[in-house]
């Protein structure tokens, strides 16, 4: 792990990392992948440095991306934090990063359920009209939406409870 990045970052690398590899086989991946594969994972950004609870979930869904060769679904964006059993933890700074994922013409965005509260008490209808909210509570949740195409899937039962926000009007999915 390279790059401008703290402890923090690097331990949601490792647990990311350890995600996928406990669960190799039912991603269908071969279970001793590691052994003939080095991974390099390098967060660029010249001399800024990064550093923040917020980024397990995004990396375990980019080595399952990697690993599998599954795209990973367009205009997505997701924040939360990932533990060895798989649970994704709430983050802050919702209010910040969804307006950076509006900016960037995001449609679809991925947060902890724990989060719901940060979006129904800071965000209002307006500002989030338009785009697709889904709250996960495990990292299956994130891999079913951010990688749509996906052949094996981990043999748990998603908690996934999608919101769609169209016109500034929620409607459970």
């Amino acid at each position: 792990m390279t790059g401008q990045i703290g402890e923090v970052m690097q331990e949601s690398m490792q647990a990311a990392l350890t995600w996928v590899r406990s669960n190799a086989a039912s991603l269908g991946l071969d279970e001793d992948f590691t052994k003939e594969l080095d991974l390099h994972i390098h967060v660029p950004a010249g001399a800024i440095p990064k550093d923040g609870p917020s980024a397990g979930v995004t990396m375990a869904v980019v080595l399952v991306s990697l690993l599998t060769d599954t795209p990973v679904r367009p205009l997505t964006a997701m924040t939360g934090e990932i533990t060895l059993s798989g649970n994704v933890l709430p983050v802050g700074g919702i209010k910040e990063k969804f307006l950076a994922a509006r900016r960037a013409g995001i449609q679809t965005i991925i947060l902890p359920a724990e989060n719901r509260q940060d979006v129904d008490e800071d965000l209002t209808p307006e500002f989030t009209e338009g785009v697709t909210i889904h709250y996960a509570s495990r990292i299956e949740d994130v891999l079913a939406v951010a990688l749509p195409l996906l052949k094996a899937r981990p043999d748990t039962k998603p908690d996934l409870l999608p919101v769609v926000v169209e016109q500034g009007v929620g409607a459970t999915a």
